[in-house]
Formats: structure tokens, sequence, C-alpha cells
């Protein structure tokens, strides 16, 4: 039989089909498996988004801050504290409390509480009292670990009125500072260059980059050019221990409604002091803490997402003074004129209008409210 043979060409055909086919075999193969280097040469590159922006760490951390009166028969200590844990303890200085036979305290939205020594240190210038009204609240964050460095940028704060709340910045300039004040020994705190006075006292030592509780600021000089505080770590774990020991069926807590001013002056200073933090909170798209300072009365006229879309479009806002009054009824009114910068819908423009808002602010339940709100443009 004769033997049958393939032409050359039609050999070279079926050949460069088979190699294609592997090719594109192989290709998907190593298109779907990732490829490990154990030693790259290119390293993955990250962006650092900065720093947090300063004006919502300090807005943040004033949520936190309260201001602390410590009253007896002859007078009243004011200072600061703020709220480290969920169960409404507030830390403080042991100087601000320690003669005190009433303490209350004031939050940043105008509340007033009574609170009660949960402990206190007698040579050590650290106190911790509860307030059991503010448990479950979100507190500061504490630096429990590391110790700050000369150099470090902070952010001293105050009470959170108006009255002695101050808001300072500057560096760790100093540590392992070691003096006796009053009685109280102070082992290895921070030189700050930031200012401490009276309304400072007891207040946080805030990390600039992380926006985390390093210290509790506790003296300054006579001259005011540096302050002193107490790193965070060297005394969390007394601070801790006072806490979970505490219970509150055995502490001594004073009557809200005997603690809520009667002086008209002071009055008025609080409802501004409401109205102020009203609208820092809108200018800072802080609505939902805006919101809850209005009275149950307003919220139930208003609900949330229709308060939040009245002043989602703003990009800008500058108010006057706030002119207030006492009016027949027991409550203030308010009057200020706002200039609003908002952004046009589906447009790049903006445009800028002057309202006049009218706030009635009074007590709801023992604490101070927003009752009613009303604008119109002028």
């Amino acid at each position: 039989m004769r033997e049958r043979r393939f032409p050359p060409i039609f050999v070279s055909i079926i050949l460069l089909i088979i190699g294609i086919s592997v090719f594109f075999v192989m290709y998907s193969h190593w298109d779907s498996e990732g490829v490990s280097i154990s030693n790259p040469i290119i390293n993955k590159v990250t962006i650092n988004s900065g720093q947090l922006d300063l004006k919502t760490i300090i807005h943040e951390a004033e949520k936190n801050v309260v201001q602390i009166e410590g009253q007896n028969e002859y007078n009243t200590i004011t200072g600061s504290g703020f709220l480290y844990n969920e169960k409404g303890d507030i830390i403080t200085n042991a100087h601000v409390i320690k003669d005190a036979d009433v303490i209350n305290i004031r939050t940043a939205d105008a509340q007033i509480y009574p609170a009660a020594v949960v402990g206190i240190g007698e040579d050590l210038d650290i106190a911790v009292i509860r307030v059991p009204q503010l448990a479950g609240q979100s507190f500061s964050t504490v630096e429990k670990e590391s110790l700050a460095e000369i150099g470090d940028e902070i952010i001293a704060l105050g009470s959170p009125h108006g009255f002695q709340n101050t808001v300072t910045l500057g560096i760790i300039s100093g540590t392992e500072r070691n003096f006796s004040v009053d009685g109280f020994d102070y082992s290895n705190v921070y030189q700050i260059s930031a200012q401490i006075t009276h309304g400072n006292s007891g207040g946080p030592l805030i990390n600039r980059e992380t926006g985390k509780v390093i210290g509790i600021n506790s003296v300054g000089t006579e001259d005011g050019t540096i302050g002193f505080s107490i790193p965070i770590n060297e005394v969390i774990d007394q601070i801790e221990q006072w806490s979970n020991e505490a219970q509150n069926d055995k502490l001594d807590f004073a009557s809200t409604s005997d603690i809520i001013t009667h002086d008209p002056e002071q009055f008025i200073q609080e409802a501004e002091y409401l109205i102020d933090y009203f609208l820092e909170s809108i200018d800072i798209r802080d609505y939902v803490n805006a919101y809850a300072l209005l009275g149950s009365s307003t919220q139930s006229e208003i609900a949330y997402p229709k308060f939040r879309e009245q002043y989602i479009n703003i990009v800008d806002m500058n108010y006057s003074e706030l002119s207030s009054k006492i009016t027949e009824d027991n409550h203030i009114n308010t009057t200020v004129n706002v200039t609003i910068e908002n952004k046009l819908q589906n447009e790049e423009e903006t445009s800028k209008k002057t309202y006049k808002f009218d706030f009635t602010t009074g007590y709801e339940n023992d604490q101070l409210k927003i009752l009613n709100v009303n604008s119109s443009e002028s």
C-alpha cells in the first residue's frame, strides 16, 4: 500500500494553530494570577492626608469639656474638666473641687447637672467626678501609652462656656518638670507654651496631630507665659481604679433644681452662649449637635432631615453680636443678624444674603434649650 503524505504547508498551518492556542492558554493563566515579588524595588506610595482640621478638633473636643463649679458657704471656685468614659466620669484637678460642698457642671451645650466625687488625690492634683446624666455619651479619647515629646504641637482647652473658656495653642516646651504648689506634688509634668489660667485648670491638653488627650492642664506661672500639664498616662491607673470602684447609689449628688441660676445677667449670658454654640455648630456642619440644642416642642415641629436640609447648602456664615432681653414669661429673646453664603443648586456659583434670626431660649425639664427659632431676610 502506498503511504499517505501530508503537504509541508498543511503541517505548518497545524503547528501554527497549536502554537497560538498554547500561547493564549498561558497568557490567560498569567493574567489571572498576581505576580509575587519577594524583594521589590518599588514600594507602595501612600498619601498622607495631613493633620486633622484644627477647627474640627477644637469643636469636637469642646463637646466633652465641662465647666466645673465647686461651691461652699464662702465662695465658688471655677475650673474645667473633661468627660473620659461611658459612665459619665469627668477628670479634673483636685484643687478645683477639694473645698467644695456642692459640685455642679455646665456642659458645652449649656446643660447643668450636679456631680459627685468619685476619687480625689491628696498629694496628686487629680480628681474624678461623676455625672450620671452624661453616661453613654461620646467622650474624649485619651493617650494611655506614649508620652509627648518636646516640640509636639498641642491645644489647651478650658471651660466650654464664654465665661472662663479659652483655647490656646502651643508646643511641649519641656518634660519631666518637678515642683510643689499649694500642697500638691507635680512630678514628670509637661511644660507647655500655652497659657494656663484659672478657667483652664482641669481641662484637657490635646495632641494637635492626633486629637487625643495627653494631659490635664493644672497650673501656670503668674505672668501666664508658661503652663504645666500632668501627663495622662502617669495617672490613668489611679483614675480607672477610682472609676471602677465607685457605685452611683453611694455617691452624694445635689438636686438639679437647686443649682439653676436665678441671676438675670448670668441667665442672659448662658442663653447667648447657647445661641452662639448653635450657630457655630451650623457653621462647622455639625447639624446633629445643633438639632440637639432645640427644645422638644421645636423638634416635634421639624424633623431632623428637614432641619438639616435648611442648612446643608451653607458654605460660609458670619453673624453680628447677639442682642438679648428677658421677656415677661421669663424667657430670653435673642436677635442676631446672620450673613449666609449659600451654594446654588446644580451650579458652581453662590449667593450671599443677610437674615435676621430671633431665638427664644428658656428652661425645659430644668435644662436650657432653644424653644423657638424665626428667621427673615433683612
